[in-house]
């Protein structure tokens, strides 16, 4: 009876006017190759985050939907939220 642990990127979704990348990575237990168990965590990138921890595909998709425009506008909101 082994028992392995695999962790995958199963959902790289873009939500919002800022174009945050929302990744979704799931955590799979297996007995014997059979799944027993699978639970998941979120995280956020956000137009001015630092991708280089990020996993390739989500520093592909970050570079492809966070534009100049996309930042300079994010960082304005971020601007206007300290007044």
């Amino acid at each position: 009876m082994a028992l392995t642990e695999e962790t995958v990127q199963d959902k790289i979704e873009i939500v919002g006017d800022f174009k945050h990348v929302q990744v979704r990575t799931a955590t799979v237990i297996k007995r014997d190759g059979v799944e027993i168990s699978r639970s998941f965590s979120r995280h956020v990138v956000a137009p001015d985050a630092d991708i280089t921890g990020e996993s390739a595909e989500v520093q592909a998709i970050c570079a492809a939907v966070h534009t100049d425009e996309v930042k300079a506008a994010y960082a304005a909101h971020l601007a206007a939220q300290e007044v």
